[in-house]
């Protein structure tokens, strides 16, 4: 795994054997950031669900101001914090160590609001429909934010978001969604 562009470009990422995570493959992010590339820049982006951070610091590369990444578990936190002493960054991010709705609320009541939201939930959970009815009602999504979601058979029906952009890459689905 590794950066793929921007002024992070070939730098290799760790990654973790945690059960349930799979790192986005390099083609597939590939293809995602060209979808979404005039979104990324100045953007400050929420990577939920963040593993290794790879989105995230994908974004970081890129030009985004501020990254948010949120993860549950220990070891995906330790390994974030190790990827962004490898790229030595100088951006503004911030690790938050919490279950993601934990993490929602906490935003909400810090007021923030992203351009840019990565979702990467585990498979076979179906997080993505709750996450974008929370995402909305908390408010949490400036006017012209975009929501990236990654995953494999779930169904996603939002009345509030339009999905503007998709791709299929085997089993896997990215769609990108906006507000209406």
């Amino acid at each position: 795994m590794r950066v793929i562009s921007g002024k992070y470009r070939g730098i290799k990422l760790d990654g973790h054997d945690i059960d349930g995570t799979r790192p986005t493959m390099d083609r597939v992010k590939e293809s995602m950031f060209a979808m979404i590339q005039s979104y990324v820049k100045d953007a400050i982006a929420l990577d939920l669900f963040a593993g290794s951070g790879n989105l995230g610091i994908e974004t970081m590369s890129n030009g985004s101001k501020e990254v948010y990444f949120v993860d549950y578990n220990k070891i995906a936190i330790t390994t974030i914090q190790n990827n962004l002493k490898k790229l030595h960054a100088t951006e503004t991010y911030h690790l938050m160590h919490m279950d993601y709705h934990k993490a929602l609320q906490e935003l909400k009541h810090q007021h923030i609001q992203f351009n840019l939201v990565l979702l990467d939930p585990p498979y076979k959970k179906h997080f993505i429909n709750n996450i974008l009815e929370i995402l909305v009602n908390y408010n949490l999504l400036k006017d012209d934010a975009i929501v990236v979601c990654e995953f494999d058979e779930e169904e996603i029906a939002s009345e509030i978001l339009a999905c503007i952009k998709e791709k299929k890459y085997g089993n896997k689905y990215v769609k990108v969604y906006q507000k209406k």
